[in-house]
């Protein structure tokens, strides 16, 4: 039976030791910069380019423009359980992430992107609207408020039709650059962290884009979204 060339294309770029960590490094489903894999495969940052490049190239991986960033991440679900399965039979290793400080992880738990929520309850809220089916993803990196969600939104506090969307619509799927996943943004976005800092659940530094998340804003994610806070840093 002659061999699948498809299949043969897809082992030699995974056979890569650099590339295979970077494969790796995006197994968990996060979305990762260039300089992040190049530092996971241990090569420098040009060589880390000509690796995305061939693995782009393969299909293996996408990339997603989010400002001036790039980022990427596996191309579907199907590479990721290939690297599964290849991992399951190969020696054990740990993937080589960057270690952060004590103020990036602060500012990772929660943050102001632009004008609106992002970090780890960032993500989380905005999964947790998705969960709830408050929120759809849509086409060119927008979301739906279901007639659901606008009822929820109007409980919380927030009138969704009151909102003017922009030229990029009324709610955007905004690539988190901790998490590496969406957070809400647009107008809906930025009216919404306004609305969380009036009744007292978050606090917006003045210093710092990051976010505080009040006693009372706690128990408000405890039973809208079974969030928790974390431990002390």
């Amino acid at each position: 039976m002659p061999a699948n060339p498809n299949l043969s294309s897809a082992a030699f770029l995974i056979a890569d030791g650099a590339r295979a960590a970077m494969l790796m490094a995006l197994a968990d489903g996060r979305a990762k910069p260039a300089g992040e894999l190049a530092y996971a495969a241990r090569v420098t940052a040009q060589t880390a380019s000509s690796h995305l490049a061939k693995l782009l190239a393969g299909g293996l991986i996408d990339v997603e423009a989010e400002g001036r960033h790039r980022y990427y991440r596996l191309a579907g679900p199907q590479v990721a359980q290939a690297l599964e399965i290849l991992a399951s039979i190969a020696p054990a290793g740990s993937v080589r992430l960057k270690p952060r400080s004590r103020e990036a992880e602060r500012l990772r738990l929660a943050r102001c992107c632009y004008d609106h929520l992002a970090g780890q309850v960032g993500v989380a809220v905005t999964q947790g609207l998705q969960a709830h089916g408050y929120l759809q993803a849509a086409p060119e990196k927008q979301f739906v408020v279901t007639p659901e969600g606008a009822g929820w939104f109007a409980r919380t506090g927030l009138d969704v039709a009151a909102i003017a969307p922009t030229r990029r619509g009324l709610a955007r799927q905004c690539l988190d650059w901790t998490e590496r996943q969406h957070h809400l943004a647009g107008p809906l976005g930025v009216q919404f962290l306004r609305l969380l800092c009036a009744k007292g659940w978050m606090h917006r530094g003045r210093e710092s884009r990051r976010i505080e998340v009040t006693p009372a804003g706690w128990i408000w994610l405890k039973q809208e979204f079974s969030m928790d806070p974390p431990s002390p840093l």
